[in-house]
């Protein structure tokens, strides 16, 4: 077998258990916040389809592609229809960059432990994350309804605001690593992780990134006591389903990403390096369901000026100080 077609192998294999996973953790982590939120709020949660509740997503994925598939009167049709798979579509690409292991050995051949290994990884991460905007945006616009467009102007409007903060919260990082590799980052961290050098890169960029995912108290495009549903008002089906994966898959890729660039990715003792990996990024998930269940939602003023008046200056004066410190340290 040549080199060449055992590249192509590896490579469509990864490509394939990424896939598999993402969408398994995506669709029990539905199950898993719903019963972790009744827990906290003194219920019971979903408990009926199988043991402990456990068949319960297969449940909604029957129940989502059985309902029927509505497109409003007066909707932009194509691009109505096709928006949900934009917000799905550039969530499971990010993946593509996100280290997961140390790599492995095939006949003797080594296997990075990520799909793809991209001197400019992070620059890819945000070119899809902004992309995402366009698929809240273009279906609050496509649907032909007042409470959608609302939904999708708020949603473009506060994605490319904390799109800012997210940036300027990983400066620091890649100053401190001196590379845009996410391998490079996670090796930059062999002695100490970065949380332990940059806590406030950390809770910046985890704020910023909880904003980017429109998760609460940041779900201003949703907004059910005002907008009904926000963005995705009309849609129904699968295509409804569409935009929760998106959401869902994009938190595991947050927690993903909080892992590699602040809690030193697959490294760490005794486990294997995947096993590490998992563990951090469930540690994350559940932080992000526990703000969720503890927190209410802001106001679409007050999110806003929480971004520009105190996200933004932050991050800027955190760059200069950590500029100054690597200055100092290296004179």
């Amino acid at each position: 077998m040549s080199t060449w077609t055992a590249g192509l192998i590896i490579l469509i294999v990864k490509l394939a258990v990424v896939l598999v996973v993402l969408l398994l953790l995506a669709a029990y982590l539905v199950y898993a916040e719903r019963r972790l939120l009744a827990r906290l709020q003194i219920r019971l949660g979903p408990n009926r389809a199988g043991p402990w509740g456990l068949l319960q997503p297969l449940a909604d994925i029957i129940k989502l592609l059985t309902k029927e598939d509505t497109v409003p009167a007066g909707a932009d049709r194509p691009i109505f229809l096709l928006a949900p798979a934009v917000v799905a579509g550039t969530a499971l690409l990010i993946f593509a960059v996100v280290p997961f292991g140390a790599g492995w050995q095939w006949q003797g051949r080594p296997i990075p432990g990520v799909i793809s290994d991209l001197n400019v990884g992070l620059l890819y991460v945000f070119a899809l994350s902004s992309l995402g905007v366009y698929g809240v945006a273009l279906g609050g616009w496509a649907s032909n309804s007042k409470y959608s467009l609302l939904g999708g102007i708020r949603g473009a409007a506060q994605m490319i605001s904390y799109e800012l903060a997210l940036g300027l919260s990983l400066a620091p990082v890649v100053m401190a690593a001196g590379s845009f590799s996410l391998v490079d980052i996670v090796q930059a961290q062999a002695n100490y992780p970065f949380l332990l050098t940059q806590p406030l890169s950390f809770l910046l960029f985890l704020i910023s990134g909880m904003a980017e995912i429109k998760r609460i108290p940041f779900d201003i495009p949703e907004a059910e006591n005002e907008l009904v549903a926000g963005y995705h008002t009309e849609y129904s089906g699968m295509r409804f389903g569409l935009y929760f994966l998106g959401e869902y898959v994009t938190m595991v890729v947050l927690g993903g990403l909080v892992a590699v660039f602040f809690l030193g990715g697959w490294r760490g003792p005794w486990l294997p390096p995947l096993v590490w990996f998992f563990v951090k990024v469930g540690a994350m998930v559940l932080v992000m369901i526990w703000i969720r269940a503890a927190l209410p939602r802001l106001r679409y003023d007050q999110l806003m000026m929480f971004c520009w008046k105190f996200l933004i200056p932050l991050a800027l004066l955190n760059i200069m100080a950590v500029g100054g410190l690597l200055l100092w340290a290296r004179a």
